[in-house]
């Protein structure tokens, strides 16, 4: 059964991280409050200065406009002059038309600055009043009809200051906006943080779990949610210690139950094989048989009494310093071949490893031992050094094995498509997998590669004594 935190992962969701995702989730929504409010901000701040400004446009113009229509109701009035009499804001021009004549106090504002429609309204006999933009720059625009002297007046306000401060207002925003998004992101990078620590360390417990390593566990802290996932995994991992060593124990147990009743076998099969040359042939290979068969229980036993040892955990190491090279010599030496000849690599003479001999020795015999069975003998033992790391390759020239299998290759009992040639007949099935446990046990590392020229080249590497 699987239990799943969320749905399906989407494409993007695999090729960007939860910590990014939770950082960008705060950052958009820091941006998209940030946005919102720096608009309503902006927006209520254009209305009101406008909505002001236009008060004090369409004050000043009505005034401006009774006093043109008094003057204009005495004879012989000089037009240009009263419009340049007229009070007037800063930035604003007066228009004035008679009849069908048109003044204007200004050379670059006149009649044709007027938006049609508000002239045809004013014509028409009713105030107006426009925002337009004249030059690119913003303008408000008020007329107003004076029919007792057959004319119109009108007056145009530049909004150059209004539009700086709007645009100073609206910089500010934006910038207000950015900060406010990268303060989120920061904040979301931080509470990601926080929120993800105890994930990783869960997840790294569990992997710690996964190599081996049972004793590890979770602090618990002051968050009950968080002590209440530590309880758990601790407890889970208890549970998993306990099943292990018991079936260890089982296993060991099973083998020593069986020790006896196979050294039994053993004595009686050498009894009856001190009179092997009076019996018949049929009963000569029988007892062949028989002595093999025991012979490769004898073995799988005492393979089964040291990897429960093992999982146990009740095996220690006993280390010391020696002479990679001269180890490797001597252990081959007294192996079942001892004429094989070592080949040393570049640098590897002087190589000093902390190891325990026997192990050592062991993970070589094995693997001597598998290349007897299942490729055709040792083809080359070769000595090597590799920067901090020293170490040797068994090679033989048999079968190989192939690329799918070569990590399952040390799995217990593991018998792959190359059962017939790798895997069956004498073996116990375990050799390999002690391999990796002692080497594993000296903090190393074991490997299956192909060997130049076909066969099967095993590489162990062991940390070098600095």
């Amino acid at each position: 059964m699987k239990l799943s935190w969320a749905g399906p992962a989407t494409g993007w969701q695999r090729t960007i991280s939860l910590r990014t995702r939770l950082t960008l989730a705060f950052a958009v929504g820091a941006l998209l409050l940030s946005a919102s409010l720096a608009s309503l901000t902006y927006e209520l701040a254009r209305s009101y200065l406008l909505r002001q400004r236009e008060t004090s446009a369409l004050r000043q113009t009505y005034v401006n406009a009774r006093l043109v229509k008094i003057t204009l109701g005495s004879a012989d009035t000089d037009i240009p002059r009263l419009l340049a009499s007229v009070e007037l804001p800063a930035r604003s021009t007066p228009i004035l038309r008679r009849g069908q004549t048109w003044f204007a106090a200004s050379s670059t504002v006149g009649r044709d600055s007027l938006p049609i429609a508000l002239r045809e309204t004013v014509d028409a006999g009713g105030a107006a009043r426009q925002l337009v933009r004249l030059g690119g720059v913003p303008q408000f625009v008020v007329g107003i009809p004076l029919p007792a002297v057959d004319g119109a007046y009108f007056e145009v306000f530049q909004l150059v200051e209004l539009d700086r401060t709007l645009r100073i207002l609206l910089n500010s925003s934006i910038a207000a906006a950015l900060i406010t998004t990268l303060a989120g992101a920061t904040m979301g990078r931080w509470a990601s943080r926080r929120v993800l620590s105890p994930v990783s360390a869960v997840s790294a417990a569990a992997a710690a779990v996964a190599s081996g390593r049972f004793d590890v566990r979770l602090e618990e802290s002051g968050d009950p949610e968080l002590s209440r996932m530590a309880i758990s995994f601790n407890q889970m991992t208890e549970a998993l210690l306990t099943r292990i060593r018991r079936d260890a124990r089982f296993a060991s147990d099973v083998s020593h139950e069986l020790r006896s009743p196979l050294t039994t076998l053993a004595a009686a099969l050498a009894v009856v094989s001190s009179r092997r040359e009076e019996m018949p042939e049929r009963a000569r290979t029988g007892i062949d048989l028989l002595g093999a068969e025991i012979g490769r229980f004898e073995r799988l036993v005492e393979n089964l009494l040291e990897i429960s040892r093992l999982d146990a955990g009740v095996e220690e190491l006993v280390v010391e310093d020696i002479s990679f090279v001269q180890f490797v010599v001597e252990a081959a030496r007294t192996g079942p071949d001892p004429d094989l000849a070592v080949e040393i690599g570049p640098g590897a003479g002087d190589a000093v490893v902390s190891a325990d001999k026997r192990r050592l020795e062991r993970v070589l015999a094995n693997l001597a031992d598998n290349a007897r069975r299942h490729g055709g003998g040792v083809a080359r033992l070769v000595v090597e050094r590799d920067g901090d790391w020293a170490g040797f390759a068994v090679e033989d020239s048999g079968p190989g094995v192939p690329p799918d299998e070569r990590d399952k290759v040390f799995d217990r009992f593991f018998r792959g498509r190359a059962a017939g040639m790798r895997g069956a007949g004498e073996g116990s099935g375990l050799g390999l997998a002690l391999v990796r446990e002692h080497v594993t046990l000296h903090g190393g590392r074991v490997w299956v590669e192909e060997r130049e020229g076909g066969g099967a080249r095993f590489v162990v590497r062991l940390p070098v004594v600095t």
